[in-house]
């Protein structure tokens, strides 16, 4: 297999180096806690290998959280949500087979299929249709040889989640072709209403793939996990990661037990600082005539594009944002998107940082006006 580097990793943050940003708004998580703040002493934690699924105790908290009916042995904790999407691409895929996966996306969901050489159709969610999900452009797009449907809810980048609906016709599809539906739910904890029911408790055919990165603000732990109630696939799943890295970090799987017990109160807070990040966004973005967006209802990203009458040069946008202001968002490229398009990360950045980074972006248009 071949990987080209993606865009969305060379030009990160922590490969840029961070003290080269002024405002940030390239990140797609809340904002990073420190080990202290979690108030978690690990001087007694034996450092040996843990469970090839991952700590009993963390599975059945997983699990708890998940609902539905889940149990610890329906998990498999892995390095991130990453790990996890590398995984369930590498036990499904192979040249012969067909994969259907919406676009824009998080370049891992495209990525690691193109390296193994499947067969690939992609569903590009169109602005204009409010990146809404066509369940019957998905059905359309079934062959005998399809053996997997990507999607992502809330969706990175545009926040738009799917309906119940199309949850449920996605779960229909899948258990009528055979096919394996994975939801990419990295984001569900992020949600802004009632949460879409965890994939995974709907029916075997379908797979769940979260992780403690975005919503929790503890990526550097690298914990992420794979849900799904076909023990047969979840065995398949626990092959590859033992060859991958046989085992979890136990000081990793720790640290996420312990945040997991009391994900209740920090997410009473995340919520209330999320909800007051979003609404200045959403305000900047109603006086910012150069901008229109599709207007999230989940994580802590949005996908604004610069309007085609704006009158904009966008490379020269881009220029005058970085070097001129300091300030960083994720370009349409990271999501194979023209770069009119762009990420803007909320829940990470200070109050300060972000209001100065709107500020940026909207100084930086008017500096490139033709």
């Amino acid at each position: 297999m071949h990987f080209p580097r993606m865009p969305i990793e060379a030009e990160s943050p922590e490969q840029l180096g961070y003290e080269r940003l002024r405002f940030n708004l390239t990140e797609s998580s809340v904002r990073d806690r420190t080990l202290g703040e979690l108030g978690l002493d690990l001087n007694a934690l034996t450092l040996c290998y843990t469970d090839h699924l991952g700590a009993p105790e963390l599975r059945a908290l997983i699990a708890a959280r998940a609902g539905g009916g889940l149990v610890a042995d329906d998990i498999l904790v892995t390095a991130g949500a990453s790990a996890a999407l590398f995984i369930v691409a590498l036990t499904l895929l192979d040249k012969a087979d067909h994969m259907i996966v919406e676009r824009p996306n998080y370049a891992t969901n495209i990525e690691t299929p193109k390296a193994l050489g499947c067969d690939i159709d992609y569903v590009d969610l169109d602005f204009d249709k409010g990146f809404a999900l066509d369940v019957d452009d998905i059905a359309r797009r079934l062959r005998p040889t399809t053996r997997l449907i990507s999607l992502t809810t809330p969706h990175n980048p545009t926040g738009v989640s799917m309906t119940a609906d199309h949850l449920a016709g996605a779960v229909t599809l899948c258990e009528r072709s055979g096919a394996r539906l994975l939801i990419d739910e990295t984001y569900r904890d992020m949600s802004f209403g009632v949460p879409l029911p965890v994939a995974a408790t709907l029916s075997e055919r379908a797979i769940s793939v979260c992780s403690l990165s975005k919503s929790y603000g503890i990526p550097g732990i690298r914990i992420g996990w794979i849900a799904c109630r076909d023990k047969d696939l979840m065995n398949r799943f626990l092959c590859a990661k033992e060859q991958i890295g046989i085992c979890g970090s136990v000081v990793d799987e720790a640290i996420a037990a312990h945040a997991l017990r009391g994900a209740d109160d920090w997410f009473t807070g995340n919520g209330t600082r999320l909800a007051g990040a979003f609404g200045v966004v959403e305000h900047w973005i109603a006086g910012e005539g150069a901008l229109e967006w599709v207007r999230p209802d989940g994580g802590g990203v949005c996908f604004p594009r610069i309007r085609a009458d704006a009158r904009v040069d966008v490379a020269a946008f881009y220029r005058a944002l970085n070097d001129d202001h300091g300030a960083w968002v994720g370009p349409g490229h990271w999501f194979e998107q023209p770069d009119r398009y762009f990420r803007i990360g909320y829940g990470w950045p200070t109050p300060e940082e972000l209001a100065g980074g709107l500020a940026a972006i909207s100084a930086a248009m008017k500096s490139a006006r033709r």
